[in-house]
């Protein structure tokens, strides 16, 4: 039995800045478990830019902005256990591992997990065909030309447009791809504004909003796809279907936490994040163990990977030290038009809190207020909200002190 202060589940950006902020915040017995022969995880396959602006300051590529983080793991001699899968984690906080050197365990006084999330699978979403070489995951796909020097295809429809969709969708044009369309089954897109711009509207690229794929067709090979509009219920409109020959077809049709360590653990969960139900330290309703970065919920942007796993590493710290933080717990809840709030619980005494939450659908102008029963707690405004961009709303720790019902974030058009 290996015996540790802290472990960290997950050597990506989320698992690199927990191990940093609890080594800075005085535990210095730290150590990262990583099933992959380098750190960085998902960043090392993300080689186009627009990391790092909130957090560095900076314009970086994925696998700069994870030289950052890998080089302060470095400087503070943070052991890393490479080429190591977790494959359990015990209430009691005993990790269970497959290495080269055979099954390994490890104690520990904190878990941190940050296993990061996968892609949605073709097997999840019932399209009618057969099984032709050149269906991909967006992902899978990214990985194969970044990472392997391997094009995948020349004539190119993408499903969903996710963030990895679009960035994707010009990726394959930059190497002389033709991309036919990319269609998204909601009436909107769930990428960042910025991508939409960058990615299809600067490239000429059609975003077909409401339509999906019906059909694939071809044997051995990808010959073409069969698109379509969709009703109210997202069932293909017969009358709006269309012929589109292509010999790829890359899916972007979600992204799934990694939570199967979290759930054999026994820790609640959230059915709206998939994600672990947390307080404002991202500590689990199991002690001892957190949960951060995209395996807690699925970030747009890297940089607030970063930050709330700056949460998690301190927290987890202060665990260690005796110094946690203490105080009555009270709920949160989404109000109308927000789909989920995180953390969903918070403390009455302590530091300022800040609450991340999505909404429901696209709106204009809007203004979110937090608020306990009578009491207003925040109020934000914002030119627009929409499902893709991730929003954050600070609640000062005075208007907590005297909280008795659960907060609700809610928001309405101006």
């Amino acid at each position: 039995m290996n015996e540790h202060a802290i472990i960290v589940v997950g050597g990506g950006p989320a698992g690199m800045a927990a191990a940093i902020a609890a080594y800075d915040r005085g535990v210095t017995d730290v150590v990262i478990l990583d099933r992959e022969p380098h750190l960085g995880g998902i960043l090392m396959q993300c080689i186009h830019n627009g990391f790092g602006l909130h957090k560095l300051g900076q314009e970086l590529t994925g696998p700069e902005y994870a030289a950052v983080y890998e080089r302060k793991v470095a400087e503070r001699g943070i052991k890393v256990y490479y080429e190591t899968t977790v494959t359990h984690v015990s209430p009691d906080r005993v990790v269970t591992a497959q290495s080269r050197q055979g099954i390994l365990k490890f104690k520990a006084q904190a878990v941190i997990l940050a296993m990061g999330c996968r892609e949605r699978s073709r097997g999840a979403l019932n399209i009618c065909g057969s099984r032709p070489a050149g269906v991909y995951s967006a992902g899978t796909a990214q990985k194969l030309m970044n990472c392997e020097g391997y094009m995948v295809g020349k004539k190119v429809v993408i499903l969903g447009s996710g963030d990895i969709g679009l960035i994707m969708a010009r990726r394959m044009s930059l190497e002389g791809a033709k991309v036919e369309a990319v269609c998204e089954l909601m009436p909107y897109s769930g990428g960042l504004t910025r991508n939409i711009v960058q990615c299809l509207e600067d490239f000429g690229i059609p975003l077909y909003l409401s339509t999906t794929v019906a059909q694939i067709h071809g044997d051995k090979r990808l010959e073409g796809v069969t698109i379509a509009q969709v009703d109210q219920r997202r069932q293909p409109i017969e009358e709006t279907k269309r012929y589109i020959p292509c010999d790829t077809l890359l899916l972007s049709v979600g992204l799934i936490p990694e939570n199967e360590l979290t759930r054999a653990c026994g820790i609640p969960m959230d059915p709206i994040t998939n994600g672990a139900l947390v307080d404002d330290t991202c500590q689990t309703a199991v002690p001892g163990i957190f949960a951060c970065g995209n395996v807690l919920q699925v970030h747009d942007l890297v940089d607030y990977v970063s930050d709330e796993a700056e949460r998690a590493g301190i927290g987890a710290a202060d665990l260690v030290l005796g110094a946690n933080a203490q105080g009555e717990l009270v709920a949160t809840k989404p109000g109308n038009g927000v789909r989920y709030v995180i953390p969903q619980n918070v403390r009455k005494a302590g530091q300022d809190v800040s609450l991340f939450l999505r909404v429901t659908q696209p709106f204009g102008k809007v203004k979110f207020t937090v608020t306990s029963g009578d009491q207003v707690l925040a109020v934000a405004k914002r030119l627009k909200a929409a499902p893709g961009e991730m929003e954050k709303i600070t609640v000062k720790a005075e208007q907590l002190a005297n909280v008795t019902e659960p907060i609700v974030v809610a928001l309405e058009e101006l």
